[in-house]
């Protein structure tokens, strides 16, 4: 079962860009790097550093120590219901937690084939409207509104 706590990882580079992912399964649901805790006691940055892993191939430790930042934002959200059998009987809601990642312009990008089909990058603006969730495109422009 899953838990209700996660993470949205916006991954951008410096000139603006943000990287959207593509789910696998829904066409057309861009989205940025998001992800479960994998334990009640997993530290927040660790599940973003995973996820960001798992989903981009992006390793963080590779990156300078500030590349990863915690946007100090969380929100609580109804979970769709096509989705709620991956939690416990009666979780419908999950919350949410900010983080963005710098990254160099030249990174490369390793999709999990299982989760992702195609990736891109938008300028931010872009980027924000064509999340599929608000929230996501709000994180985006919330990112950008304080750099």
């Amino acid at each position: 079962m899953k838990i209700p706590i996660s993470v949205l990882v916006v991954i951008y580079k410096l000139n603006g860009d943000v990287l959207l992912i593509e789910r696998a399964d829904r066409n057309q649901f861009w989205q940025s790097v998001t992800g479960s805790l994998d334990a009640p006691d997993e530290v927040l940055a660790q599940a973003a550093s995973r996820e960001v892993f798992e989903e981009t191939g992006i390793s963080i430790e590779v990156l300078p120590p500030e590349s990863l930042q915690n946007m100090h934002h969380q929100i609580d959200y109804e979970i769709y219901p096509a989705w709620r059998f991956r939690y416990a009987p009666g979780v419908t809601r999950n919350t949410e937690h900010w983080f963005s990642l710098k990254v160099p312009d030249d990174i490369q990008i390793r999709l999990a084939p299982r989760e992702h089909v195609a990736y891109q990058w938008l300028p931010y603006q872009d980027a924000a409207k064509q999340c599929f969730s608000p929230s996501n495109g709000e994180a985006i422009l919330k990112l950008f509104s304080g750099l």
